[in-house]
């Protein structure tokens, strides 16, 4: 059984992360230049992790399955970044930060990592603004601010539709400084592929050269993953098409307890699906709901109408109806859910049924078709590029979609795992969120991993490290790793099945989206734990994966990650089997208010589950980590 230890430090809520930054160990400057760090993963928390860690003295490879750390997935988020900077004088602070946070994942997340985190938020601005990220500012020259789901004050910090853009262009300046000035080597076009384990602690990685086919062996005294979540085991989702969960996948096999699997998000704001030929789906950026208002028919003899063409008295602007308290700007997962209950009474619109409008009529009465271009033009414009429609005239036609996971490899409050050594960032982990992530704060947690969490923490785990007694790659260990690399990618290329790769994915994301997506119940999580170890040994006898493994393969690429994806579909379902509960995102339809919401079972529940890798064809051990709430009261989630 793993040995889940937070290290939590004790004292005042407030305290805590100061105290611990004095007492943790240090490396000194000298020793820091004998010290080799991987960081797997260039987004935002990798690129920001690598070069803050480069900075202190550290030697460090950062590895990218990406030609360029700008096609990191980061580079998608749209609407904006969290910070309790309160530039708005409306109440904001960072205790309020810390509660909405806490409230907003339902009280499942750790809540002195949670503090953290709002605390570092007000210098990640800082740190941005001295990068040159060109933020929104007001016409004085202050930063603006506008307001996000599950917050009642202006806290997000954007760059139009395009803040992740922004950002991460911010962090790449800062790893390639560091690539230039030779204290980062970076490895781009590779793929970690296994993570090694000497003497029960992480020390290396196997990657494959994504051009040149060769498997390469790489060491050092720490792994850092920051390699994103796993949302494409839905196969459609907002997630760019090459997000995977190989890297953390090969840890938990390797030890790394994965925590809360079932912990996904589901986005209300996304262009609806249009056919099965679609490869991913389009976010409309959850900054739209602060002028955008969200309605369907009142009669769903309606749903098909011109909206234009139905009358005010009949249109049903159910968040605001539901949630007068936050109406537009209620959580995600509830407004997710409320979409999802309109429609299944029939009143979705379009051809589908499975879509409601998000109209920016009054918007536009209020400042103009230029006054909404101005805040939302390159959203509108990927909308028309999309579905060749005007937004300006005709509401946005939006459901639904796979957007995050809040789940990941468990870490302890120095971000490492159970496995020694083993750090994870960003959304790869599962420490912050809890049972719903809040808007706006993905990007937040990957830059306050990055460039205020593990530059010192590190040093605490490395400080135990003799300087120099990195293991060699020519090690048993490395050895290993390396066979078991070499012997799945033989195993995939020689298979003489009919079928291609992407068959068994979208049949994988059909199962998980009908039975583990924004609604699940036992009987449909027993059915799909039936189904998705039946489609796992139909893809290793019936897939096809053609060219060879000694250069650039694609469909190779594929394989492997969708390998994985089907095992970890499964964990997926058995977590959401498990826990008896309905909280945040995990909503179990045997668990419900009288009012439809989350009905939570704080007695059984209050944990974060932590499943452990027991071999192949064997059930995973399921640890626990209470979650104490010393400083918070767990109170029924209310957004009314």
């Amino acid at each position: 059984m793993a040995k889940l230890e937070s290290k939590v430090p004790s004292g005042p809520l407030a305290d805590k992360w100061r105290k611990h930054k004095s007492e943790i160990k240090l490396v000194n400057p000298a020793n820091k230049r004998k010290y080799e760090v991987i960081v797997v993963g260039a987004g935002l928390a990798g690129s920001s992790a690598a070069s803050s860690l480069a900075d202190l003295g550290y030697r460090v490879k950062c590895f990218v399955f990406h030609d360029s750390p700008r096609r990191a997935h980061s580079i998608a988020a749209q609407g904006g970044i969290n910070a309790a900077k309160n530039y708005q004088n409306d109440g904001d602070s960072v205790y309020r930060l810390f509660y909405d946070t806490i409230k907003g994942g339902d009280y499942r997340s750790r809540e002195a990592n949670v503090h953290r985190l709002a605390e570092v938020s007000v210098n990640i601005i800082d740190q941005c603004v001295a990068q040159g990220v060109p933020f929104a500012r007001e016409y004085g020259g202050l930063l603006a601010n506008r307001s996000f789901g599950g917050a009642q004050v202006s806290r997000t910090f954007y760059a139009r539709g395009q803040t992740g853009q922004q950002l991460l262009l911010g962090a790449y300046s800062a790893l390639m400084r560091t690539v230039g000035a030779g204290t980062v080597q970076l490895f781009p076009q590779s793929e970690m592929l296994d993570l090694v384990i000497v003497d029960g602690q992480a020390k290396g990685i196997i990657v494959r050269n994504l051009v040149t086919g060769e498997i390469q062996r790489h060491a050092a005294d720490s792994v850092v993953l920051a390699t994103g979540g796993y949302g494409n085991v839905f196969n459609l989702s907002t997630y760019a098409r090459g997000s995977n969960a190989t890297a953390i996948w090969r840890a938990y096999k390797r030890g790394a307890c994965f925590a809360n699997p079932c912990y996904t998000q589901i986005h209300p704001t996304c262009i609806p699906v249009s056919g099965d030929y679609q490869s991913k789906l389009t976010l409309m950026s959850e900054s739209l709901r602060n002028d955008g208002r969200i309605w369907v028919p009142k009669q769903a003899a309606d749903r098909l109408k011109n909206p234009n063409e139905i009358p005010e008295d009949q249109r049903d602007y159910y968040l605001e109806r539901m949630y007068p308290a936050f109406g537009n700007l209620c959580p995600r997962d509830i407004a997710s859910r409320a979409a999802k209950r309109v429609c299944d009474e029939g009143r979705g619109v379009g051809t589908s049924g499975l879509g409601v409008y998000l109209d920016f009529s009054d918007a536009i009465s209020r400042l103009g078709e230029a006054g909404v271009r101005e805040r939302y033009g390159n959203l509108f414009d990927i909308y028309h590029e999309i579905t060749a429609e005007n937004a300006y005239q005709v509401p946005m036609r939006i459901f639904p979609a796979v957007h995050y996971t809040m789940g990941g490899l468990w870490v302890d409050y120095n971000l490492m795992s159970n496995v020694p050594g083993l750090f994870v960032l960003g959304e790869a982990n599962f420490s912050d969120h809890g049972a719903n992530r809040l808007g706006a704060s993905a990007l937040m947690q990957g830059l306050a991993d990055g460039y205020f969490v593990i530059p010192y923490t590190i040093g605490d785990y490395l400080a135990t490290q003799r300087p120099g007694s990195r293991p060699s790659v020519e090690g048993a260990a490395f050895g290993e790793a390396e066979a078991n690399v070499t012997a799945i990618t033989r195993r995939l290329l020689e298979n003489r099945g009919r079928e291609p790769v992407s068959h068994f994915h979208k049949r994988l994301g059909k199962i998980l989206w009908e039975f583990c997506g924004m609604a699940r119940n036992r009987a449909g999580l027993e059915q799909a734990l039936q189904q998705i170890p039946a489609l796992r040994e139909e893809f290793w006898q019936n897939v096809r994966v053609p060219g060879s493994a000694d250069s650039l393969n694609q469909s190779l690429e594929q394989a492997g990650r969708v390998a994985d994806f089907l095992e970890l579909g499964e964990l997926l379902c058995l977590d959401a089997l498990t826990r008896e509960e309905s909280c945040g995102g995990h909503f179990r339809e045997e668990h419900q208010h009288p009012d439809g919401e989350c009905k939570r079972d704080d007695e059984a529940f209050m944990h974060a589950a932590a499943w452990e890798y027991q071999g192949a064809g064997q059930k995973p051990l399921r640890n626990v980590e209470p979650l104490a709430y010393e400083f918070v009261k767990p109170s029924t989630r209310s957004y009314k």
